[in-house]
């Protein structure tokens, strides 16, 4: 049996190549920083799970002894200003590691390198990465790819976003350049593929779709395959990189700090110089599948709810990470909170279905406007806002994106901890809990936690504690409502009002 490695286990590709991986009779083990995320998805059970840190080399080495493939996913792009550095480094370190550990080979997924052109600080840093795993001395395949199209991945999300709320588009020159674009499922194809190589193969291969379009008739194929209206095209020459980000940032559920450097590879020509890897991986008999074909895939996903991993798997660049401090005894300075605890006349497991089910289409069950207000200077500044929505409307899972929330800790009954990635001096949480008293009555606890970054952190939460009683205590009492029209048999109220605009 192959023994694999899996980096990036949790994100978009790794959490689609895992299975993959699995049903080709690869042993899998993954290494992740978060146990919780990857125990959350339904292969866990089946693989080895490996808690470290990519930066660590301790943890490094401890995770590729007995490794025969290494699957290099990480990736940093828009983590912080030093991001390019710190891919290299990581890089670095897991080359070094596979050399030492003696595997037999080392498959990475990075971007095409057109050349004659200047490229992108996204598609420079992915051929760096790529350069330092081919120099590892292990057999090396790097991956080339364009735009993948599936549900969840963030250039498809950019592209359905734009098409779908701009039936006018005032268009930056980008949108005429040429792109192969290529559908995850043959990606991943690709990438099981490339495990079994011949030992004397190291090198780049580009991977592209049968189809070579500008960004522009993407749009258009993917409003003709969603039944829209053919876009009107307004061309502005002078719209930059930089504006366009923010502008996609504002339009579409990726932020400006993902959008941007994005935006910026657009002005690279992404289309395969060479088609080698038919040589070691053939095309399927019924050959690649088309951008159409693609996108008619996704949508399908999307609209039933079976999108596996999204591009908000991975957490937002500037997020915070660090685990609620285990209060009441933290040491870690203050920590402010607001709690309260309201008697539901309905049973728990019909409290538990409408607080699974917040967020997303359905809301957040109060005062609609402030959300959306808060949701929009969010994104203003760089953050998430409210528009990454949930990957599932009915089911969450540690790690999902929950508009500017993400999932922290669940029991998948009575428990939701929610850790705030909107940009706010200092740390936030949202908890919700059902319990029950002695006598039967079911209650809903509902917490909300901050810990202050500096004077800004407490004058922060100074100035929207007035509106806690409102968006609060409005937000318990609607879900407990909600919760005891489920109970009669009646259909709960969803609250988005007019934040599905925002």
């Amino acid at each position: 049996m192959t023994l694999s490695l899996v980096t990036g286990s949790t994100g978009y590709v790794g959490g689609r190549l895992v299975p993959q991986l699995l049903d080709a009779d690869h042993d899998v083990r993954v290494l992740v920083r978060s146990p919780e995320k990857a125990e959350a998805h339904d292969w866990a059970d089946r693989v080895e799970i490996v808690p470290g840190d990519a930066t660590s080399d301790d943890d490094v080495r401890r995770a590729m002894e007995g490794v025969d493939v290494l699957y290099y996913l990480l990736h940093s792009i828009g983590n912080g200003a030093d991001w390019v550095e710190t891919e290299r480094r990581m890089a670095q370190s897991f080359a070094d590691a596979a050399q030492a550990a003696g595997v037999k080979r080392i498959v990475y997924l990075g971007g095409m390198d057109p050349e004659g052109e200047e490229l992108s600080t996204h598609l420079r840093s992915r051929k760096q990465v790529g350069e330092v795993l081919l120099a590892s001395g292990v057999p090396t395949t790097v991956l080339q790819a364009g735009v993948v199209i599936g549900s969840g991945s963030a250039s498809f999300e950019m592209l359905r976003y734009l098409t779908e709320r701009l039936p006018v588009m005032v268009t930056p020159k980008w949108v005429h350049t040429r792109i192969q674009p290529i559908a995850v499922r043959d990606v991943l194809r690709y990438l099981v593929g490339s495990a079994s190589m011949p030992s004397d193969v190291n090198r780049t291969f580009d991977i592209g779709g049968p189809d070579v379009l500008t960004y522009l008739e993407m749009m258009q194929g993917y409003a003709k395959v969603a039944g829209l209206s053919r876009r009107r095209v307004v061309p502005v020459p002078v719209l930059t990189p930089g504006l366009s980000s923010h502008w996609v940032g504002i339009v579409t559920p990726v932020p400006a700090s993902i959008a941007r450097p994005l935006v910026d590879s657009l002005k690279n020509t992404v289309v395969a110089s060479e088609n080698d890897i038919q040589q070691y991986v053939p095309d399927p008999p019924e050959g690649l599948i088309g951008f159409e074909r693609a996108c008619e895939l996704a949508l399908t996903k999307i609209q039933t709810l079976d999108v596996p991993t999204r591009w908000s798997s991975a957490a937002t660049a500037g997020a915070p990470s660090e685990p609620l401090p285990s209060d009441p005894d933290w040491a870690g300075g203050s920590l402010y909170k607001d709690e309260r605890t309201r008697e539901v006349d309905a049973s728990p497991e019909s409290l538990w279905t409408i607080i699974e089910g917040i967020g997303g289409r359905n809301g957040w069950y109060s005062w609609p406007l402030a959300w959306w207000i808060r949701g929009l200077m969010d994104r203003l500044i760089g953050g998430p806002g409210l528009r990454r929505g949930r990957r599932n409307q009915k089911d969450l899972v540690v790690g999902d994106a929950l508009d500017f929330w993400r999932v922290e800790a669940t029991d998948d009954s009575t428990f939701l901890r929610l850790r705030a990635e909107m940009r706010v001096p200092g740390l936030a949480w949202l908890e919700l809990q059902v319990g029950s008293t002695e006598g039967g009555t079911t209650t809903f606890h509902h917490r909300a936690l901050f810990h202050p970054r500096g004077l800004l952190g407490h004058a922060y939460w100074w100035a929207v504690w007035p509106f806690h009683g409102i968006v609060f205590g409005s937000m318990q009492r609607n879900i407990a409502q909600a919760a005891e029209r489920l109970e009669r048999g009646e259909e709960p109220q969803a609250h988005h009002g007019i934040r599905r605009r925002q």
